[in-house]
């Protein structure tokens, strides 16, 4: 039989090489795969930060220092020959127990940040709202400081041309926001939120309202969040006002006279603070007030638009301390409620 020629052995030889390379090759990827599949060594949640300009070095070090990466050299040679390691997105990233190195990677890769809330509660004042969003850790704060017109101005919403208050212009809501978003930020959204619901419900209001713009409407819907603390009884309250408003009666409602009390209120409103006339007293003065008094919220702004039609002119807070009121149509009847309810007779 005829011997194989020595470049047809050399080639077999090469073929076979090659073929190993490739096994050896295949294996590895596998091994890396299954690797970066195990469930990573946590019993509970931990947050892994990418900054921006940061290195894939910089993660596997971080990674390493919480002991989640037993080989870093590995993790890198990884992502760079898979071409992961420039399009990791920076931020903050929380691994949930039976999280993978791989699908840490994935969430790097799609953006799936770390979200963190803030709640900006209904019937809160503009101050109150900003002392919160101060003290918001992770929040960026760039407005701190600064009065509520030159803040309204830095979010271009006001100018000496057209001041815009800022009172009652962001809607309360729960937020969810990343590391190191702007305050800015979060006011603008919280305004767009507001405005979309105002819009929304001025366009489906009730005809022959006494209210001729969606900013009567919510300064209106101000005062309905700060007299309830009974949800249902929201667009009873708004008839209310509204019936007032027709009768030209004044609205005589104690949450504008401690607005426009400011500082000076120390939770309690004597008989000379309802007869001291300010802009907000609406004791001394008829019709609505000058702006808003908190933040209302979407139930308060639906009830000013919609409310109940009803003959009631007065109400008075229930001495059950449930939050609700009792309503009358006269006000005989109403100050027989107040000696009942309020005075103890």
């Amino acid at each position: 039989m005829p011997q194989a020629s020595e470049p047809y052995r050399f080639s077999r030889y090469i073929i076979t090489a090659m073929l190993c390379a490739a096994l050896a090759l295949v294996a590895t990827y596998a091994g890396l795969r299954n690797w970066l599949a195990q469930p990573l060594p946590i019993e509970q949640p931990v947050v892994v930060a990418f900054d921006s300009g940061s290195s894939i070095h910089a993660l596997s070090k971080q990674l390493q220092q919480k002991g989640l990466l037993d080989h870093p050299r590995l993790f890198r040679l990884w992502t760079r020959s898979q071409d992961i390691d420039t399009r990791l997105k920076a931020g903050e990233y929380e691994l949930q127990p039976g999280d993978t190195l791989a699908s840490l990677l994935d969430k790097m890769l799609r953006g799936e940040v770390k979200q963190y809330s803030i709640t900006l509660v209904e019937g809160w004042n503009f101050k109150q709202m900003m002392q919160a969003i101060n003290a918001h850790p992770q929040i960026r704060h760039t407005l701190e400081g600064l009065s509520g017109q030159a803040i309204m101005k830095q979010l271009g919403l006001s100018s000496d041309e057209q001041p815009l208050h800022p009172e009652g212009q962001f809607l309360p809501d729960t937020y969810y926001i990343n590391r190191n978003t702007a305050d800015r930020e979060l006011l603008l959204r919280a305004h767009q939120a507001l405005q979309q619901s105002l819009q929304q419900h001025w366009q489906n209001r009730q005809p022959d309202l006494p209210l001729k713009t969606p900013y009567e409407a919510l300064i209106l819907a101000s005062i309905v969040e700060k007299e309830t603390a009974v949800a249902e009884e929201r667009p009873l309250i708004a008839g209310v006002f509204i019936n007032r408003l027709r009768k030209r009666m004044r609205l005589q409602t104690d949450p504008t006279v401690i607005y426009g009390m400011g500082d000076s209120y120390r939770g309690d409103i004597r008989f000379r603070d309802l007869r001291k006339d300010t802009p907000y007293n609406t004791y001394t003065r008829s019709g609505l007030p000058p702006t808003p008094i908190a933040m209302p919220g979407r139930e308060a702004i639906a009830a000013a638009t919609q409310p109940a039609e009803t003959d009631y002119l007065y109400f008075v807070a229930s001495s059950d301390k449930s939050g609700r009121h009792i309503f009358s149509t006269t006000l005989a009847q109403h100050e027989k409620m107040v000696d009942i309810h309020q005075r103890g007779k």
